[in-house]
């Protein structure tokens, strides 16, 4: 296995929850109203040291879209989810959009309370991605 280089965010950002790696600024948050199974996720236009995993067709409450989880690049943690494909025209603004779930976060001086390990044997892909109105 190579070497793992790590891209240090400058600014407000939020990192992963199990290592501290960083993974989002928060300037490019573009929504906090996302739901996964386990609660609360961020719709983010770009993210840093994550790997996309094999993309999968999921049917989400809001239709089928084409998505891979992504990983944290140096623990390995699934921390979300990437839309590759939105198969729905109401849809599309998701494609290329990243969703961090909150549990796995850790934001600039905000420590969640949310506590809830997920380790590769026991992660299940997330299939929640509406919206709150």
């Amino acid at each position: 296995m190579g070497r793992i280089f790590v891209v240090e965010l400058e600014g407000r950002c939020y990192r992963c929850k199990f290592c501290e790696t960083h993974l989002a600024l928060a300037e490019d948050l573009i929504s906090r109203a996302f739901h996964c199974d386990r609660g609360k996720a961020y719709l983010f236009s770009k993210a840093v040291n994550v790997t996309v995993g094999t993309l999968e067709d999921r049917m989400m409450r809001t239709g089928l879209h084409t998505v891979g989880d992504i990983s944290c690049c140096c623990c390995r943690h699934i921390v979300g989810w990437k839309y590759e494909t939105a198969h729905e025209n109401s849809q599309k603004y998701k494609e290329g959009k990243f969703v961090l779930e909150r549990h796995c976060l850790v934001g600039e001086s905000t420590f969640f309370s949310d506590i809830s390990i997920r380790t590769p044997s026991t992660v299940s892909p997330s299939v929640s991605d509406v919206e709150d109105a």
